[in-house]
């Protein structure tokens, strides 16, 4: 892999794959059969158990945590056909401004 991105567009690639290509192995594709309420549930589960990794201070725990987080929500661009590349261009444009800011400029 070249960098970071290429890494997380390749795992998204495989969950779109296996989206449209299920097969009773797949964790992804049954995730997908549950519908996606079961896929939001996996990452409200996931980002609670980083919130109690991240208050634990163990550092190798965080990092798994987070990985499961962010699989999980590449399970999420995949369900919306969102590729990670439109969230790279989100934080790109809020890149360089103020939090605040940026959060006052939000619509609603």
């Amino acid at each position: 892999m070249k960098n970071d991105h290429d890494l997380l567009t390749a795992i998204y690639e495989v969950v779109q794959e296996r989206k449209q290509n299920p097969k009773e192995t797949s964790y992804v594709a049954s995730l997908y059969a549950k519908g996606l309420d079961k896929i939001l549930g996996k990452i409200g589960e996931e980002a609670t158990e980083v919130a109690i990794a991240g208050k634990g201070g163990e550092s190798a725990e965080v990092i798994c945590e987070v990985a499961d987080l962010w699989f999980h929500t590449l399970v999420l661009l995949s369900y919306y056909d969102l590729p990670p590349e439109r969230i790279y261009a989100e934080l790109q444009r809020r890149f360089g401004r103020s939090g605040l800011e940026e959060k006052a400029s939000r619509p609603g």
